[in-house]
């Protein structure tokens, strides 16, 4: 299933609120993808997917290349048949109160509160496509 994220039901949504590991694919500067196990938490109602890195990481490094326009990346989960992948431009953002709301909602998601880290960014990826199978 491809959709426009716009028109997604109810039980992909709960999917992406479910605790699940998922991956990030990043182009590398050669073009090839980079791809690194990940926490992703989905806003629906703003069309953003969120992951919390460290700001001296490949997949920050990766997407920072792409500079204003932004790197295309996918995020994807997987459960057993069920999967899910978030398709879409990524952007690193540095504002406190960004890398703040990211971190609350991954406490949300995953049940934990990320460790401290001051050198913490947060790539929000807007969303453009989604894709699944529930």
């Amino acid at each position: 299933m491809t959709t426009n994220p716009q028109l997604l039901d109810a039980a992909y949504l709960a999917f992406w609120r479910e605790r699940h590991l998922c991956t990030l694919t990043t182009p590398r500067p050669d073009g090839s993808p980079h791809v690194v196990p990940v926490g992703v938490t989905y806003d629906p109602e703003r069309g953003l997917a969120r992951v919390i890195a460290d700001k001296a990481s490949r997949k920050v490094r990766n997407v920072l290349a792409a500079e204003s326009q932004g790197a295309r990346v996918a995020v994807c989960q997987v459960d057993g048949r069920r999967w899910a992948t978030l398709e879409g431009r990524a952007y690193v953002r540095t504002e406190p109160m960004r890398v703040a709301e990211a971190e609350r909602r991954y406490a949300e998601r995953y049940g934990r509160t990320p460790r401290v880290n001051p050198s913490r960014v947060v790539i929000e990826i807007e969303v453009g496509r989604a894709m699944g199978r529930g």
